[in-house]
């Protein structure tokens, strides 16, 4: 870990390598791709993102990239392995316009890229469907490269939490990253449920507008609580029976 790394940053990497390790656990990784960053405590420009070139399994608190939101690298421990432009890209541009994300999660599952190439889009199918009644939509632009395309994501993403990038795959921006991770899960178990019941061939049950918008308010974190806080504690348990080491 770096010398010039506050204990609220130390922390922030812990936090965030154990996210990254979490992720594969759950069958939401993709090789050496995809993306989660953090923003580094007390900064309005600074994040921690993976290196180009580990897996998620091996992330650890040390290994994490510090960038500002221009691109410019300020630290990085990894020899000979840079970070992922198009992840870059659309993390710089959700940190950069939502001062209330602390992170951003970007995956490409199996799931998520079904519904994302689906054109009705996610459906409240279960109560888990529910909670993102809301979500928003982006449509694919090519491999996310192009710095132009960052006004048009936070555009699409508005102040909601979650968002399907059409033909790609799913995206969450939370205030925390235990929030983040809750959120992931679940917008990634939505799709998984939408993907079986569809490929089921049987007919859908659909709930009425009523029941979910009822149940879409019980899961907004200000009518009960912040999903994802009362929880991590349990993931970190979780992690540490199955992969432990990434505070190093």
């Amino acid at each position: 870990m770096t010398a010039r790394c506050s204990e609220q940053e130390r922390q922030i990497r812990i936090d965030l390598a154990a996210c990254y390790r979490l992720m594969p656990l759950f069958g939401m990784s993709d090789l050496i791709y995809n993306h989660i960053t953090a923003r580094v405590p007390g900064t309005d420009d600074e994040i921690l993102i993976n290196p180009y070139g580990l897996m998620y399994e091996e992330m650890t608190a040390s290994s994490m990239v510090k960038i500002n939101l221009n691109g410019d690298i300020l630290d990085n421990p990894n020899k000979d392995m840079d970070i992922n432009k198009a992840g870059y890209v659309i993390h710089s541009a959700v940190h950069g316009a939502r001062h209330d994300v602390g992170c951003v999660i970007h995956t490409h599952s199996r799931a998520g890229m079904a519904v994302s190439a689906m054109k009705q889009g996610l459906l409240p199918l279960t109560q888990t469907s529910m909670r993102f009644r809301d979500i928003r939509y982006h449509d694919y632009e090519s491999v996310a490269v192009d710095l132009e395309e960052r006004e048009r994501l936070v555009q699409d993403l508005g102040d909601q939490d979650a968002m399907i990038l059409r033909n790609h795959g799913l995206l969450v921006a939370s205030s925390s990253i235990p929030e983040a991770f809750n959120t992931m899960y679940w917008l990634e178990m939505a799709c998984r449920v939408q993907v079986d019941a569809l490929g089921s061939g049987l007919e859908i049950n659909m709930p009425s507008q009523e029941v979910i918008d009822k149940t879409h308010y019980l899961y907004l974190p200000t009518t009960r609580r912040r999903f994802g806080l009362l929880e991590w504690p349990a993931m970190l348990r979780y992690l540490d029976r199955r992969n432990p080491g990434y505070a190093d």
